[in-house]
């Protein structure tokens, strides 16, 4: 698959470096979960956070590549529950890709 085909979400990677990333404790690999706990920055007892979303500028530790260009994730099949349920299209992508300077809207045709 070529960079022009690419899913928009694999050239983007806006979201993953603009949004802090909360989650249960039992989302962890550590509590039985599948999000590795050496990624995450414990809050509370039951709260933690993805390592580099508590800073400014944020960014996620687990992004791999360049935001606008190519970027994935490289936990993507063990990402915590605010990444599983964050929709492409959205508001907040919106958000997060003019935080970026990419036009808000993302190219479906892939």
């Amino acid at each position: 698959m070529s960079a022009e085909t690419l899913h928009p979400c694999l050239r983007c990677g806006a979201c993953c470096a603009s949004f802090r990333v909360d989650f249960s404790t039992w989302e962890l690999d550590e509590r039985g979960g599948s999000v590795p706990a050496g990624l995450a920055v414990p809050l509370t007892e039951d709260l933690c956070r993805m390592r580099g979303t508590d800073h400014l500028p944020a960014r996620c530790a687990a992004l791999t590549g360049t935001v606008g260009q190519r970027a994935a994730c490289g936990i993507y099949e063990w990402r915590p529950s605010p990444c599983r349920e964050f929709e492409a299209g959205s508001e907040a992508c919106a958000q997060a890709r003019r935080r970026h300077g990419l036009p808000p809207e993302i190219d479906t045709d892939f």
